[in-house]
Formats: structure tokens, sequence, C-alpha cells
């Protein structure tokens, strides 16, 4: 058994932060929350890289929601986040990085696109860390925090281009989940996976937050709304290992999801993963039959290289499994 005291330090805003923290407690593991920026994290242990949520543990602190999983996974029994069968266990780690790496630009992109969605971020994000700032300092704080992260679209892909791209991958898969929740109240049946906690952290801002992409979720996949609270805490639950779905029984909306995967983060991928390759700052290529444009993520990279590193370690029924499950969505050319 891992330390009793594990720490999560994380943000209100962060969609990082909310899946790990609701993973946390579906999985019933004793945590202490802290807030980023707030008194109690100063006393925190540095990470390689300035980023939410951190986990601490007893001998390190850790970043990447992706990986802390995974540590949980091995040093903390029961209630797991990890479908038992190989193969669907790949498709929710597929499906995982869709939300983290895919879904999070839409995420961005609303927040700092809009200039509603601006006013009200930077009104309320700088002071989940210190309620009681006083008024010179939040007005100099909102200040800079909303132009950083205005400044910050093009890192994620956001422009004028691509803006029209990122939201239509939004409806369609607000669409497809709401279709998808009318059968299942999780992805891969009747308890979360990685992939479900991933795509409600996205839209603990999408759906419940930011006003623009809110407005659309509700137009669109209203059920995902009640969804998003449901997740939020699911310490209640009681699930049993007959609650996962087979590998051939699952609902449609997997197969709608690995096909908005394909259709638009998949060719990102592979054009990023050249980029990167070749030594290039710059992401050039065509997405749904349009061109995008941006800064190349040597992350992303990784990511690509995580998941061929899974698809690899497959046995050959679980990859026969996979490359069915993936045949005409076009996430098969990933591997």
């Amino acid at each position: 058994m891992a330390n009793k005291d594990l720490v999560i330090v994380g943000a209100h805003g962060s969609p990082y932060s909310r899946k790990m923290r609701a993973v946390l407690r579906y999985r019933h593991i004793p945590y202490r929350w802290v807030v980023r920026g707030s008194r109690e994290d100063r006393d925190i242990p540095d990470v390689p890289v300035a980023l939410i949520p951190v986990l601490v543990f007893d001998d390190e602190a850790m970043i990447d929601s992706t990986w802390q999983i995974t540590r949980l996974e091995k040093e903390y029994e029961g209630r797991s986040v990890i479908p038992p069968d190989p193969a669907l266990a790949f498709i929710d780690e597929l499906l995982e990085d869709f939300a983290d790496e895919w879904l999070t630009k839409a995420m961005f992109h609303y927040r700092w696109a809009y200039q509603a969605d601006i006013e009200k971020a930077g009104r309320v994000l700088p002071l989940w860390g210190k309620i009681d700032m006083d008024a010179g300092s939040f007005e100099q704080m909102s200040e800079m925090f909303t132009a950083r992260q205005v400044g910050r679209l093009a890192v994620v892909g956001s422009n004028e281009t691509t803006g029209p791209l990122i939201e239509e991958s939004y409806v369609r898969t607000l669409r497809t989940l709401q279709d998808h929740l009318h059968q299942r109240p999780f992805l891969f049946g009747r308890r979360p996976g990685r992939a479900d906690f991933a795509v409600y952290g996205q839209l603990t801002q999408l759906a419940l937050f930011d006003p623009t992409p809110a407005a659309v979720s509700l137009e669109e996949g209203s059920r995902t709304i009640p969804w998003c609270h449901i997740i939020e805490d699911l310490s209640g639950m009681e699930p049993s290992g007959a609650d996962w779905d087979g590998a051939n029984d699952l609902a449609p909306g997997v197969s709608g999801l690995l096909a908005e995967l394909g259709r638009v983060y998949a060719p990102f991928l592979l054009a990023n993963a050249s980029a990167i390759g070749a030594g290039s700052e710059q992401v050039d290529c065509e997405i749904d039959g349009r061109p995008w444009t941006q800064k190349s993520f040597p992350y992303q990279a990784k990511c690509l290289g995580w998941l061929r590193g899974s698809y690899g370690g497959l046995s050959a029924g679980a990859r026969a499994t996979v490359d069915s499950m993936l045949a005409g969505t076009g996430c098969e050319r990933l591997f």
C-alpha cells in the first residue's frame, strides 16, 4: 500500500487536475487536495516542468496524468480504471490520449478565442488560488494571466484557419457522446475507464465552465452535462468485473470516437511526428480536407511513440482484435 496521505496539487480550472481528482475519488485512494498558488502549495516539492496536477508520493512528486494513473494502478489494488481485456485496455489508452491531446485543443480554443470566455476565465481563474486577493493584485494578475494564455493559442493550433475545424470536431464528439450515453453510462460499459476520466476532465471546462462551449454542449450533447457531475465523485459506486463490456459488444459510441480520432487527431499525430523527426518547428498538414498549421509539439510525438509501444506489446490475438476495431476508422494508419 502506498502513502495514505497522497497529495494532489491542482486547480479547479485545470481539466487534468479534475481528471485525476475524480480518479482518486473513484478508486478510494486517500488524498489531500492542494490548490496551485495557495499557501499550502509552498511546501510541495519541485517537478521538472511546472505543470499540474502534481501527485506527491512518498518518494517523489510527478506530473503527467497518464503516467500518474499507471503508477496508481501498480500501487493501489481494486477499482481499476483499466479494462482487463488487453484489446479494450489499448482502445481505452488510445481514447484517453485523444481526449488529453486533441479535445484539449477545443478547451483551450474556446476559452481564449471568444471574448465572453476570456472575460470569465480572467475574472475567475486567478481567484481559485487566493480568494481573498486584494483588488489591485487581482487586476494585475488577471491582466497578466489573460494576456499570457491568449498568446499561447498558437501553441495548441488555434487560429483563424483551424478554429472552425476544432469547433466542428467538438460538435461531432458531443453528438457521439450524446448517442452513446443513451446506451451506456461509461465508454466501456457500466464502470469508468481512463478515457472516461480524460473526456470528463476536458468537459469540466467545456461543458461546465466556459460559456461558449457550454452553450454548444447544451445544444448538441446535453447528457454530457449531468455525466460530468456524476463522474466528479464516483466514490459511492460499487463496480464489478461484469460491468466491463466485452470486445465484441461495445456500444457504437466507441467506434464513433475512434472515427473522430482517425479523422482529425491521427493526421495531426503523424504530421507532428514527421516534423519533429525532421527538426522542423512547424507542422503543416491537411486535416479533414483543410490546411492545419501549428508549432510542432515534442510531447505529442512521444505520445505516438508510447501508443505504438503499447500496440507492439499486444499478443497476436489481442492485436487482431484491435485491428478489427480500428479498421476503417483512420486510426489504423498510426500503427
